[in-house]
């Protein structure tokens, strides 16, 4: 019994992300503006994942005016497939106010059209699957991925978006 544990608690310990590690897969209920995705489909890209909610403050003055700036700045980047943009609605709070249908109306009036998932929550939980595996800590938190799915960073809240570029030019 003792082994069997042990092997249980080393293979979810295997799907938990941590920098420097292989970035673990998504698991989201609904894909918006695009196609389902992994990470395996994005293999040879670097990746930038935008962990948001609706009503976060920081992501709606912080980490969604930069996604939309770090567009326009690597759009070429983005159109020859070297660079994804990403972002996951990890609701862990106010789960009746932020719903699919409300996720949807946001994505227009701020003129979102990147892919978007909707972190999946299974029913009696609170903490959605894709932020459990990634570890987050609140939103908004962006991680960068290099090429071959390893995961280079990761900040909760503000960080130094200097810095951050810094490390997407040297992955590109």
């Amino acid at each position: 019994m003792k082994i069997l544990i042990i092997l249980l608690l080393s293979i979810s310990l295997n799907t938990i992300a941590a920098v420097g590690q292989k970035a673990p897969d998504f698991d989201v209920s609904k894909w918006i503006n695009g196609e389902e995705t992994s990470i395996n489909d994005l293999n040879g890209k670097v990746v930038i994942i935008d962990f948001f909610q609706l009503w976060c403050p920081g992501c709606n003055t912080f980490s969604i005016p930069l996604m939309h700036e770090w567009e326009e700045k690597y759009q070429q980047q983005i159109k020859s497939g070297k660079l994804k943009i990403m972002s996951i609605h990890t609701v862990f709070e106010g789960h009746n106010i932020q719903t699919l249908t409300a996720l949807k109306i946001f994505l227009k009036v701020r003129g979102i059209t990147h892919l978007v998932g909707n972190d999946r929550l299974l029913p009696g939980q609170t903490t959605p699957e894709t932020m459990k595996r990634y570890q987050t800590r609140g939103t908004p938190e962006v991680a960068i991925i290099d090429k071959n799915g390893i995961i280079r960073m990761q900040e909760v809240g503000f960080f130094d978006v200097d810095s951050a570029e810094q490390l997407i030019n040297r992955l590109l």
